[in-house]
């Protein structure tokens, strides 16, 4: 059964969450019981800190346990005081609302729950691949009597909307399915994923949570720039449905023609460009063949904290040009080939030449030798003033403030 509310007129308001939330947990009989509550990071707009205090005041009260995971897919660790700040938690609630960093490269955190055959792969996939995947998940979640996904849903790249089941892969996942998955959209291709409410990687991963024997619900949130649009308490499948409903609402802005330039200005929230990538994502649609897309983060000076190594010996490229070299990039993790080209864009590879669609610029604190290096475009931040770029759609000129979370498409790719 799902429970929702949705605002038409503006937001939700906390008395609304709270009917929600008391109205998802009924009948659940979590007092004494130990009760996880997972939650994305700060690289995720959400009112974390309003369902903070809505589950600390209602399961808090009586559950043995109420403690929080931070789905951090392959993202740095956060540290207390940071997890403090996500949750609207005060540091002396730390030892009763405990919060755990998951940690997708530490196997003494993760436990194997099951493998997807090499033909249910072959099946979701139509074909693409054929291969085993093993599925592994943090073994924390087992200690736990009852599970609770609090987390938004938005348009992405690599498995349509963001939301439910997610949140355990890859937001708590290990490294082989995490890879194959990315791996998987990438070849299907942002433009073709992004904004899609089924798709090959929501069936795989749906799949994959299926082996969790852990009972669990979760709470689908749906935010904009004003608030919260929406909230859906239910399965991890009937809560996402409803919110990537909403989201497709929300979240999708059409235009009538393509742009020649973009500058897409990433938010303080996105510290590298793994995660400012999405600055492209979302705008990819828009950009004209043979256009510029500019991403403008003065704050942004590392490539990845996490994969920076590897992205340096690869660079960013289109598909096509991993696709028909593999043998080549066999121990390159799939996950990070899946950011190169997702960054990159559409694009072809033929007889050793590289033809990206459109021009991706850097104009971060990226050195200009670096981004040369992992062959993207620079633009010194400083020689850019995004009031220039203002109200100038009909000379094909887009500027985007607090890009990444809107994704952007043209009236006539409308469903």
């Amino acid at each position: 059964m799902i429970t929702g509310k949705t605002s038409h007129a503006g937001t939700l308001s906390e008395s609304e969450v709270e009917e929600v939330v008391h109205a998802g947990l009924s009948g659940k009989n979590l007092a004494g019981k130990k009760v996880l509550v997972i939650v994305p990071d700060s690289t995720r707009t959400a009112p974390l800190p309003l369902f903070y205090r809505v589950l600390t005041a209602s399961v808090g009260k009586t559950a043995k346990d109420l403690h929080f995971l931070i789905a951090l897919g392959t993202h740095p660790p956060m540290s207390e005081k940071e997890i403090d700040s996500l949750l609207g938690r005060c540091p002396d609630e730390r030892q009763k609302y405990r919060a755990f960093n998951h940690r997708w490269n530490d196997p003494r955190q993760l436990t194997e729950i099951g493998r997807i055959s090499a033909g249910e792969i072959e099946k979701s996939s139509g074909g693409l691949f054929r291969e085993e995947v093993k599925v592994s998940v943090n073994k924390l979640i087992f200690k736990y009597d009852f599970l609770i996904i609090v987390a938004p849903t938005f348009p992405h790249e690599v498995v349509g909307f963001s939301g439910g089941n997610k949140y355990f892969f890859p937001g708590i996942s290990g490294p082989e399915v995490l890879n194959f998955f990315h791996w998987l959209g990438a070849v299907i291709t942002n433009p073709v994923i992004n904004g899609s409410k089924y798709t090959p990687v929501r069936q795989i991963i749906d799949k994959a949570a299926l082996m969790i024997s852990v009972p669990r619900m979760c709470f689908s949130l749906v935010v904009t720039s004003q608030g919260l649009k929406g909230v859906f308490a239910g399965s991890p499948e009937d809560a996402y449905s409803q919110a990537a409903d909403l989201s497709a609402k929300v979240h999708i802005i059409y235009k009538d023609k393509p742009y020649r330039k973009v500058l897409s200005m990433a938010p303080a929230m996105y510290d590298d460009l793994w995660t400012g990538g999405k600055c492209m994502y979302k705008l990819e649609p828009v950009v004209a063949d043979g256009g510029e897309l500019i991403i403008y983060a003065p704050h942004i000076s590392e490539v990845s904290y996490v994969h920076g190594k590897t992205l340096d010996k690869i660079g960013y490229h289109v598909r096509d040009y991993f696709l028909k070299q593999m043998d080549s990039f066999r121990d390159i993790p799939g996950g990070v080939m899946a950011h190169s080209t997702h960054v990159k864009g559409t694009g072809t590879y033929e007889d050793g030449v590289e033809k990206p669609r459109i021009e991706v610029i850097l104009a971060t604190s990226i050195p200009e030798e670096r981004c040369r290096r992992i062959n993207l475009g620079y633009c010194n931040p400083e020689s850019i003033n995004p009031g220039e770029w203002k109200n100038r759609e009909d000379e094909g000129v887009l500027v985007v403030p607090s890009a990444g979370e809107m994704l952007y498409r043209l009236k006539s790719c409308q469903p």
